[in-house]
């Protein structure tokens, strides 16, 4: 069984929460927390938020199972996909205008469970 959480509008770069969401990939829920945990970029606050988030909506799909540690629990899919940008202008010497982009992203995180679940239905 999967659960799956999605972040939007995140005011950041793709490409720079690609460079944390990439060391999470296939790794269990708990070295994924502490990876991002301990990550000196700020894609690491992000990802730790919509970590708990996906973890919280498994044990809400699983009816309070055990926990996430009983079914060890991974990281199935992570990525990032760009969002849209906010188009700013700045003053440039000689009276000229430089165009500012400001860049946001979406991440999806999937976590899914490698040992089945005995009690819940899987016909969702």
């Amino acid at each position: 069984m999967e659960a799956i959480a999605k972040l939007k509008s995140v005011p950041m770069s793709a490409r720079k929460m690609r460079l944390v969401v990439d060391n999470i990939r296939g790794k269990g829920v708990s070295d994924a927390l502490d990876i991002v945990r301990y990550s000196k970029q700020e894609a690491g606050v992000w990802l730790e938020k919509l970590l708990l988030s996906a973890i919280a909506n498994w044990e809400q799909k699983a009816n309070g199972s055990e926990g996430v540690d009983a079914y060890d629990l991974y990281v199935k899919i992570a990525f990032v996909d760009q969002g849209s940008q906010l188009k700013r202008f700045r003053p440039a010497p000689h009276g000229r205008a430089h165009r500012i982009r400001k860049h946001s992203n979406h991440v999806t995180v999937i976590v899914e469970n490698r040992k089945p679940l005995a009690n819940v239905d899987e016909e969702q």
